[in-house]
């Protein structure tokens, strides 16, 4: 169903910084591709350990063009820098490291979330591509292996299509695994009774959100603005 209601809501850089305030000391955390990646200039000076599925521990936010280093990189294979203490290893560590259950969040984008708390985020049958075909990565591994996952994405389609839905109609990445959706628009945390809006971006209301989410919102008693 197309949403014809625009909203206007955060930046990508906004969603990132309220994920960042959302994160808590003293914990390890892969950031996935896409918005999820900024999420690391958030952190820097804060107890928080990220980790690149591609070898590195200990990732800073990304690189300036004069910090430009290739072999330094981050899901989306944007460059990053080094904090002290970084290290490296190889995929299998890395691995081993987020299947191992290590990993206390992971930051991932999707393409939809379901009102069970159900990801969606490999494969877009829009593009046209067989089933079996898509952008695996290692989100399916961070999917089930992280102790909380949260999601990080635009409300919407740039089609208008809703993204968080009843029921998900593209591949599934991992069933009932997301904690937090945080998008453009709002904060809903996914809970045993349905989806529940803790907060609505600035000049927003719980009606504003809800005319553009499939399922119907529990909104929140003490529902407020998206903080930062």
């Amino acid at each position: 169903m197309n949403v014809t209601k625009k909203l206007r809501g955060l930046s990508r850089e906004l969603i990132a910084l309220r994920i960042a305030n959302e994160l808590e000391d003293g914990t390890y955390v892969n950031l996935g591709i896409g918005i999820p990646t900024l999420v690391s200039d958030w952190i820097e000076g804060r107890d928080i350990v990220l980790q690149a599925e591609l070898g590195m521990l200990n990732t800073g936010p990304l690189a300036s063009k004069d910090d430009v280093e290739q072999d330094l990189i981050n899901a989306s294979c944007q460059p990053v820098t080094e904090l002290p203490g970084s290290c490296y290893f190889s995929e299998n560590e890395s691995f081993s490291m987020i299947r191992g259950g290590y990993m206390d969040t992971a930051v991932l984008g999707a393409l939809q979330v379901s009102e069970k708390g159900d990801l969606a985020g490999w494969n877009n049958p829009g593009r046209g591509l067989p089933d079996n075909i898509g952008n695996i990565g290692g989100s399916m591994d961070l999917a089930v292996g992280a102790k909380k996952v949260i999601i990080a994405m635009m409300h919407v389609t740039n089609d208008g299509e809703y993204k968080i839905v009843k029921k998900c109609s593209y591949p599934l990445t991992a069933e009932g695994v997301v904690d937090l959706i945080v998008t453009d628009l709002s904060v809903i945390e996914v809970t045993p009774k349905g989806l529940l809006l803790r907060e609505v971006a600035p000049g927003l209301t719980a009606a504003d959100v809800q005319s553009v989410t499939e399922p119907k919102l529990i909104v929140s008693p003490d529902l407020k603005e998206i903080q930062f």
